[in-house]
């Protein structure tokens, strides 16, 4: 998205960066996402998790239930996204 249309909106990216525990985090976005919203979510980080393990897409499509649309729109962002994923990746890889 384009940085100067997320502008109005940087404080809730700034509001997560305030969260400290894991249950402060899930509290958070159970109040700002409907149950549809969070595990769409879930299931593309979940996408991405096993994506980045290596596993294929039937393994994937087995294993979480996501479409391959879904799949393949995860794979794209991890191929050529802005790096997000590897990052959180990287860094609980390190903890």
């Amino acid at each position: 998205m384009n940085k100067k249309k997320r502008e109005p909106y940087m404080q809730m990216y700034e509001a997560i960066l305030t969260l400290k525990t894991l249950e402060e985090c899930v509290n958070f976005f159970d109040d700002l996402c409907s149950v549809t919203e969070l595990r769409a979510m879930e299931q593309r980080y979940h996408v991405a998790q096993l994506l980045n393990e290596g596993h294929i897409y039937n393994s994937i499509l087995e294993h979480t239930g996501a479409s391959s649309a879904t799949i393949s729109r995860v794979n794209r962002s991890l191929q050529y996204g802005s790096g997000g994923y590897d990052l959180v990746f990287g860094r609980l890889e390190d903890k």
